[in-house]
């Protein structure tokens, strides 16, 4: 179980797909904001046209990834991309156009290809064997941590060195080149069991992906933190008298932090449940942003960040390993979908709770009140994933988890080294070695 076993042609054909497809999503919010600050009231325009294309991510993650079809979602995928990618130029060739036109432009951008990332997720994990799973997820995580780090510093310098459209005009770009290289890759994943799953229908599937709200919850919690410290600490520096300049450096530290965790995540196997590893790496997160607030030099605030970065991004990982194990394979792309709206909705609650608190108190405190709001999120994600378990089996979706044959027989959990679970009665680990009905994916 090493990253020897990610290293594969198909995989890098995947990452240079993925990269079209998200560097978008990256550079959108600033590129935005460039795209209109010099019209009258330019930065209030480009924070209202940013939340339109956060809410088309939300709203169509969970609409359009309950329609992935394991056995082909690439046509899917592939109009969504397009989608996007007209989304994008229309805004980068009518930068003048009317408020509301440009608000639809947004919202496509973000709705249309929205379904992506869980599509090219399970993608990933089909070009990969079973037991370096983990690793993909790992090496997924890191690839998204390069890409947050150099989109800002990307938008900054096409927009203020060449124009403010170009940013938006090279999304368009780099998200046709993502539909194009869908078709370089399989057309589709396993999924045992597909063709029940395609009969019992959307409720079926809307009911399994309910069950799985646990999972989302911590999901958004562990966002929550990174759009904490991103939005709130322009406001911190200024209050501790630092320059604000020093932010940049700061967030390009946060990201370098989470690359650093979710690679040492994927090296070798941990102890205990998938929860109680997501509870703790969040609960260190938290300790750091609430260090980040009371530290009062720049040193001690950028130490903190990386750190919570490194924790931040092993939670994030265990978020997206514990949807394996709780979804069935039919809808698991679906369960991704819905994981990265959940996400975002974290982000944007808790960046909203930091702006509004910020009107009415100091920065520290801001960040304090929304390190509350993310220990609750994780609690409460934690007691409904532990409150899933029944006596020998694990409920995932309404069913009753059994251990496998491979356990029964005697297995040792040296036979399933991509579950990363110590050997023990535990249900969560004999559903995620086993590939079990609880398990049905990830």
């Amino acid at each position: 179980m090493t990253y020897r076993d990610v290293a594969s042609p198909q995989v890098l054909v995947w990452a240079c797909t993925s990269v079209g497809a998200r560097m978008p999503v990256a550079m959108a919010p600033l590129a935005l904001v460039f795209l209109v600050r010099e019209r009258p009231g330019g930065y209030a325009l480009g924070a209202v046209l940013a939340a339109a294309y956060v809410i088309g991510e939300i709203v169509g993650a969970p609409v359009l990834g309950m329609r992935l079809r394991p056995e082909r979602p690439r046509p899917h995928l592939a109009a969504g991309l397009a989608a996007g990618a007209a989304g994008f130029a229309g805004l980068g060739l009518l930068p003048d156009a009317n408020s509301l036109i440009l608000g639809g432009f947004a919202v496509l951008a973000g709705c249309a290809p929205a379904a992506v990332t869980g599509g090219l997720r399970a993608l990933l994990t089909e070009l990969v064997p079973e037991r370096a799973v983990p690793q993909a997820l790992s090496t997924e995580s890191m690839l998204n941590s390069v890409i947050w780090a150099v989109s800002p510093a990307a938008v900054t310098g096409l927009a203020l060195g060449v124009a403010p459209r170009v940013p938006l005009l090279l999304a368009a770009v780099l998200m046709g080149a993502s539909a194009a290289g869908l078709w370089l890759l399989p057309s589709g994943w396993k999924a045992e069991g597909s063709e029940d799953g395609t009969r019992t229908g959307q409720s079926s599937t809307s009911r399994l992906l309910l069950g799985a709200w646990p999972v989302y919850v911590t999901g958004a919690a562990s966002l929550s933190l990174l759009g904490l410290a991103e939005l709130a600490l322009p406001a911190l520096l200024e209050q501790r008298g630092i320059r604000v300049g020093w932010s940049g450096p700061m967030l390009t530290g946060l990201a370098v932090g989470g690359g650093l965790g979710a690679f040492l995540y994927g090296l070798r196997t941990w102890p205990g449940l998938l929860r109680t590893r997501s509870v703790v790496l969040m609960c260190g997160a938290s300790v750091c942003v609430t260090l980040l607030a009371l530290t009062p030099d720049a040193v001690g605030i950028a130490a903190a960040l990386a750190v919570g970065g490194l924790l931040q991004s092993g939670a994030l990982v265990t978020r997206n390993l514990a949807l394996r194990e709780v979804l069935p394979p039919t809808v698991l792309a679906a369960g991704y979908s819905v994981m990265y709206a959940a996400a975002g909705a974290g982000y944007a609650a808790t960046g909203s709770l930091a702006g509004a608190l910020l009107t009415v108190t100091v920065p520290s405190r801001a960040i304090l009140a929304g390190v509350v709001l993310t220990l609750v999120l994780t609690g409460v994600g934690w007691w409904g994933e532990a409150r899933r378990t029944r006596g020998p089996g694990e409920r995932a979706g309404g069913v009753v988890a059994t251990d496998p044959p491979a356990r029964a027989a005697g297995s040792s959990p040296a036979d399933h080294p991509a579950c990363g679970l110590e050997p023990g009665p535990g249900p969560e680990g004999a559903a995620v070695c086993g590939r079990g009905d609880a398990e049905g994916r990830l």
